[in-house]
């Protein structure tokens, strides 16, 4: 599959008249979890001509190549990739970070040594926590619940304890998580989980888990208490990252 996607990637920037800056991995697969028959979610940063950022009409800042059972490929442009940065989107902290990188330059290691001082705790606090709270409610409050479902909960979750512990961006991978933030009592039963999930083409359904339910109660809640007693941040300022735009033209 490597070849495949490597290929995909000289072809869209063939077509598309881009430079790919980064590209990796940013689903199941990233996350050490993925199911035998899981896609692969491949997101790429790239750039442009100069003389494309200096036009009054311009195309979109996006690029979506393809979309089936086995690949699912798309792209930022650099302009709104580094926008989005300003705002602590957790996304491109995601990106940076991801275990499985396709393609890389050495213009993106210069963003990557600096893109972690524009993580804004609070901000990312808020997006995992959203994310587990609205997991957690749309799959797994019934008798009989969506098994792979826990691990879309628990791994944002278990993000928002890094990152008040830690106070960087979260790692990718979930066993990361797991290993340093996730209840002892707990473990066996998430392992069984991930062996199921990781082992099985499909996850289907089964009786909900009360022990990991009472867990994610209990921690969303608590989580959501600490953030909002936690203190606003101040943004970074624009001018290195404007520099960083214009030395990639």
């Amino acid at each position: 599959m490597l070849d495949t996607i490597l290929a995909k990637l000289d072809e869209i920037e063939a077509r598309e008249n881009i430079k790919i800056l980064h590209c990796v991995e940013s689903g199941s697969r990233a996350w050490g979890f993925a199911s035998p028959d899981s896609d692969y979610d491949v997101r790429f940063i790239y750039v442009r001509p100069k003389e494309f950022y200096l036009r009054l009409d311009k195309t979109r800042d996006v690029i979506e190549w393809q979309l089936d059972d086995t690949l699912d490929i798309n792209g930022w442009d650099i302009q709104k990739a580094l926008t989005l940065l300003h705002k602590s989107n957790p996304t491109l902290f995601e990106w940076n970070s991801s275990p499985i990188v396709y393609k890389t330059t050495e213009a993106w290691q210069r963003i990557s040594a600096i893109i972690n001082r524009y993580f804004v705790k609070k901000s990312g606090l808020y997006h995992y926590l959203n994310t587990a709270r609205s997991n957690y409610r749309a799959y797994l409050q019934g008798e009989t619940v969506r098994l792979k479902k826990y691990f879309y909960v628990l791994r944002p979750l278990l993000a928002c304890k890094w990152i008040l512990a830690e106070g960087t961006p979260p790692p990718m991978l979930f066993r990361t998580l797991m290993e340093k933030y996730l209840d002892e009592d707990l473990k066996p039963d998430i392992e069984k989980l991930l062996d199921m999930k990781m082992n099985t083409p499909e996850v289907g359904e089964g009786k909900r888990i009360d022990r990991i339910n009472h867990y994610l109660d209990r921690n969303i809640d608590e989580i959501e208490h600490i953030i909002e007693g936690l203190p606003s941040e101040d943004a970074q300022g624009w001018d290195e990252l404007n520099e960083m735009f214009l030395s990639l033209l």
